[in-house]
């Protein structure tokens, strides 16, 4: 009994440091909600944000709490997400709208929103690390490649052709179907499918999305007028931005075996 206590406390310390990043961007937007559109030294709400997020960047790294290949894989996941921001947020396209004003922003998105993408390749670095995580029976490179990249364009394609994002849930329940996680604990060892674990983690997403929106991070078209939750819809969109994410994460800091099974690059 002992041990299970003490396993399930490692669990939930080890979640807690892995998405640090994440649980100090949410303690900040409750933070500087009040803050609203007013000016303050001639910076907004967001320009305050965006030095928040760098301040804890840098203190991560300082602290060695992120390795610097962790920062670039992080920092290539910051871009990646600005990029879709950019063409969901457009006019034309409006997906999604952030309200408040800000000086340091590239077109409609305020630079600090990268980091909120940053928080997520965070937190699969920073997990993958403390829980020392391997994979078992992944497909090939290729297969997963293909289907972040095309799982990445859906996300602006379906505005013009249609949204397969459907296609895309049975491919990747076809492909990692068998593939398992293990992640060790202090006493014991866990084995859970891949699968299982990203709707989780697309869950958990889902209830930071609602605090964000709630203190007017942004807002979706139907949130203007007055909040409500978001819709459950978007536990599909987080999934699959999580496939892209964690393979991302995995191509960079780790290697895959021919029989599949992946664990983390020794880092020097």
């Amino acid at each position: 009994m002992r041990s299970i206590t003490v396993s399930t406390f490692d669990f939930f310390y080890k979640a807690v440091s892995a998405a640090l990043f994440g649980i100090l961007l949410l303690f900040a937007f409750a933070f500087t909600a009040g803050m609203g559109n007013d000016l303050y030294h001639e910076l907004y709400r967001y320009d305050y944000l965006l030095f928040y997020a760098l301040i804890i960047q840098f203190c991560l790294i300082l602290l060695k709490m992120e390795s610097i290949a962790e920062a670039k894989v992080i920092a290539i996941f910051h871009l990646v997400g600005l990029v879709m921001e950019l063409f969901l947020t457009h006019p034309q396209i409006a997906s999604w709208h952030y309200p408040q004003p800000a000086v340091f922003k590239l077109w409609t998105v305020p630079l600090f929103a990268g980091f909120m993408y940053s928080a997520v390749g965070s937190f699969f670095a920073r997990a993958l690390k403390l829980y020392q995580v391997k994979f078992i029976a992944l497909p090939s490179w290729w297969s997963m490649g293909i289907l972040a990249v095309v799982s990445y364009a859906n996300f602006m394609t379906k505005f013009f052709v249609p949204d397969i994002r459907w296609l895309l849930f049975a491919i990747s329940t076809y492909l990692f179907w068998s593939s398992k996680v293990i992640f060790q604990l202090k006493h014991h060892q866990m084995k859970l499918p891949m699968l299982l674990v990203l709707w989780l983690m697309a869950g958990l997403i889902w209830i930071a999305e609602n605090i964000s929106t709630f203190y007017q991070i942004w807002l979706y078209p139907t949130q203007m007028e007055q909040w409500h939750m978001v819709g459950w819809g978007k536990l599909g969109s987080w999934y699959l931005l999580l496939l892209l994410s964690l393979v991302m994460v995995m191509a960079i800091l780790g290697q895959r075996n021919s029989q599949g099974n992946w664990q983390l690059k020794i880092q020097s």
